[in-house]
């Protein structure tokens, strides 16, 4: 039997409808740090990852929006390189 991996770190973007984007905005706020736009990334417990799933499914239409889950087992296995100023619009005022 293989083991399943406990991940703990991910990254999520989405491109979903207008009327749902509010909604996904919320739910993911719940679980992770608002990066900029539609990104999100953090530190995630594997129940939570299991939570904020399911919370999304609820609120999407599967058959036109679009959600991406990056998951990593820790937050030391990936570099990270931002070019230009990550302090800029990050697109939460959009968010009412």
């Amino acid at each position: 039997m293989r083991r399943q991996k406990n991940y703990n770190y991910a990254f999520l973007f989405y491109d979903v409808g207008e009327k749902r984007v509010q909604k996904v905005f919320k739910v993911c706020k719940k679980y992770l740090s608002h990066f900029q736009y539609s990104v999100f990334r953090g530190e995630l417990t594997p129940s939570n990852l299991i939570k904020l799933k399911e919370e999304l499914k609820k609120v999407i239409v599967e058959e036109e929006d679009f959600i991406c889950i990056i998951k990593l087992v820790n937050d030391n296995v990936f570099g990270e390189e931002i070019l230009g100023n990550p302090s800029g619009n990050t697109g939460e005022d959009l968010i009412i």
